[in-house]
């Protein structure tokens, strides 16, 4: 019912997840960051506990797939679980259970993880690997990318309705966290436009978070 990638800009030090699944609101579930740590998708069915748990494997030193193993060894239905890891320094982990739905597959690649169950075809996958590793500039639209380029070569085995963003950098929240929650056709195509809508502002929006007094204007009655 989803697929994801996880990847890391080698320049920025920005981590990050791109997801999309046939079930509604797959960002409120499934991908979990922590800046200057780690990414983890924890889907199929999910469980997010995992992925704050690997996080705080990370945080504690272990490796990507130390973490893994202790938090899937510690979950009594992880038969039905898939989860993918990406740390800081571009190590990866994955894991697919024995129950995991349909078509699936998993492949660590450079500076990236990609996973998906009940695929179209494990092609999908290795695209989208393979997309993301050939790409360049900003880690939010080479995951977008990377995600149109795995529903070209045939997605999952039915349409997808939610996708999500998520990029941490080097502070306490997110840089990027768009959403699309539901739509009734493709929502990967909607999640582009949001960040397409999003990217110009973003750094305002750190600015007012760090020093409101160089805040640009909001434009808005008031606050011209």
């Amino acid at each position: 019912m989803t697929i994801s990638i996880a990847g890391l800009c080698l320049k920025t030090g920005q981590l990050g997840i791109a997801i999309s699944s046939s079930s509604i609101a797959v960002g409120a579930r499934c991908p979990w960051l922590r800046s200057g740590i780690g990414a983890v998708s924890s889907q199929n069915i999910t469980l997010p506990s995992l992925g704050q748990g690997i996080l705080s494997q990370l945080s504690d030193g272990k490796s990507a797939e130390q973490a893994l193993n202790i938090a899937v060894s510690g979950d009594e239905f992880n038969a039905y679980r898939q989860v993918t890891v990406l740390d800081i320094h571009g190590d990866s982990a994955c894991f697919s259970g024995s129950e995991t739905l349909g078509i699936h597959h998993s492949v660590k690649g450079v500076n990236c993880v990609v996973a998906g169950n009940m695929l179209a075809n494990q092609q999908v996958i290795n695209a989208m690997a393979s997309a993301f590793e050939s790409s360049t500039g900003a880690l939010t639209a080479r995951l977008i990318s990377a995600l149109k380029i795995g529903i070209a070569h045939g997605g999952e085995a039915g349409p997808v309705h939610s996708a999500a963003v998520k990029i941490v950098e080097k502070h306490s929240w997110p840089l990027v966290d768009l959403r699309v929650d539901w739509a009734d056709e493709d929502p990967i195509g909607e999640l582009s436009k949001l960040w397409q809508a999003y990217e110009p502002q973003m750094i305002d929006y750190v600015t007012r978070a760090i020093d409101p007094r160089q805040a640009p204007s909001y434009g808005v009655p008031g606050n011209e």
